[in-house]
């Protein structure tokens, strides 16, 4: 048994899966999102200001909390846009989906049985990470 192709076969799986094509979709109609683009490249000057002015041998404090408060008005912006919301909320099903994987594969790893093995509900997570292999 070749685990490397079992994987693969796994990774494929996960690609047809619909919450992979809803993030895929989500993905695209982020990249297609003009105005999103534009705030996310505001952003990401913004960030790169804030780190020359921080490396500075004498930073100035009023500009380092200017580029801070900017970049969290854009930021707000940026999530409230609904393609992000929508990216965001497949995003969260896509973690959850991987969650779940990766806790299943640890209690294989475990010496569970990998027929009938089935990680704790995240609901029911008790702080012990110990108890499930932390996949929370």
């Amino acid at each position: 048994m070749d685990i490397i192709k079992l994987t693969r076969e796994l990774g494929a799986a996960i690609q047809q899966d619909p919450k992979y094509k809803a993030f895929e979709q989500c993905k695209l109609a982020n990249e297609a999102d003009v105005e999103l683009n534009e705030l996310i490249g505001k952003m990401n000057l913004l960030q790169l200001n804030y780190e020359q002015e921080h490396d500075r041998e004498q930073p100035d404090e009023e500009k380092l909390s200017g580029y801070d408060r900017e970049f969290r008005e854009l930021y707000a912006l940026v999530m409230e846009n609904e393609n992000m919301k929508k990216y965001e909320a497949a995003r969260a099903e896509i973690d959850s989906m991987m969650n779940y994987i990766m806790q299943i594969l640890s209690l294989c790893v475990n010496g569970e049985d990998p027929e009938t093995c089935e990680p704790p509900h995240e609901a029911g997570c008790s702080g012990n990470c110990a108890a499930c292999g932390g996949g929370c």
